[in-house]
């Protein structure tokens, strides 16, 4: 039997999970995507290979918690009975799931910036974190209460880049951010898309950047090394689903006595991407894990 948590994971810099150079046609580095929504996700296994390499670096987690945790590392054997080598494998007592966009930040010229959300991405948070807000999904085209738009009719109005959109007052969107995030992510500010649209509102709301690469001797491009990527704006929260194998030995405790910690995802590191803000969640209850067991 499986104990359920999840993580939540904010943005503190642009987040790049996917191709790296040269990896995608047109030299356009893409981002991991949900193919339903195809908005930006982080594999589970990315954020297993997040968890375990910092456990490595760390001095207070021995080699034999990291291995229960998260299984072994590839290429491990152990000698059998007969005094032969095999290969070993190691089940993880830790399950991650892939991590899914809960609000997006999007900025809307002229206007303040707005958090969006669609209903498919809501009911994963719920189902998730919380199966009670399952019963109170919010329509498609709605909005905060007190969101500021173009208009003070009952409708408000909108405008992204690519036209205008307009969204009604939905009571309570505000239970439907984590509370760690209340104030981070304002309340006031939350707008849910359908389905349908939230693929388009996401490619607009991404960072994006070209890069070169210079020749050692001088400015200047070298062999035509041009490219483009993508990345999850500044701002964005994740949330992505744990499962705990019941281990008595080795109770999974990541991030010593904090139920948070800022950790780094995908591999632009250098040219400062990456860094998130992650919180370890009980379900339900909307209070850190202190300590998950």
């Amino acid at each position: 039997m499986y104990a359920r948590r999840y993580g939540l994971i904010r943005t503190l810099a642009p987040l790049h999970v996917g191709a790296s150079e040269g990896e995608e046609s047109g030299n356009l580095n893409l981002i991991f995507r949900d193919p339903f929504t195809q908005t930006g996700i982080i594999p589970g296994s990315s954020i297993r290979g997040r968890f375990r390499a910092d456990a490595r670096d760390s001095k207070e987690i021995n080699s034999d918690a990291i291995d229960s945790w998260y299984g072994n590392s590839f290429g491990d054997k152990r000698r059998n009975e007969a005094g032969e080598e095999k290969a070993f494998i190691k089940e993880g007592s830790v399950k991650f799931e892939y991590a899914s966009l809960l609000w997006l930040p999007v900025f809307c010229p002229g206007q303040p910036v707005v958090w969006v959300s669609c209903p498919r991405l809501l009911r994963r948070y719920a189902a998730t974190a919380d199966p009670a807000l399952l019963a109170s999904v919010p329509d498609p085209y709605s909005c905060s209460e007190t969101l500021k738009g173009r208009s003070d009719q009952e409708e408000r109005t909108l405008f992204f880049n690519l036209g205008f959109m307009t969204v009604k007052p939905f009571p309570g969107l505000q239970q439907w951010v984590p509370e760690p995030l209340k104030s981070e992510v304002p309340a006031d500010r939350l707008v849910v898309v359908s389905d349908a649209d939230i693929g388009m509102i996401h490619d607009m709301a991404l960072y994006r950047q070209s890069r070169v690469k210079l020749s050692d001797s001088m400015k200047k491009v070298d062999g035509g090394a041009f490219f483009n990527l993508e990345a999850l704006p500044e701002g964005s929260v994740l949330v992505f689903p744990l499962a705990l194998k019941p281990d008595p030995a080795q109770t999974w405790q990541p991030f010593a006595e904090s139920a948070s910690q800022d950790l780094y995802f995908g591999g632009l590191e250098s040219v400062g991407f990456g860094r998130c803000h992650v919180s370890l969640m009980s379900c339900a209850a909307s209070k850190p894990a202190a300590e998950v067991a």
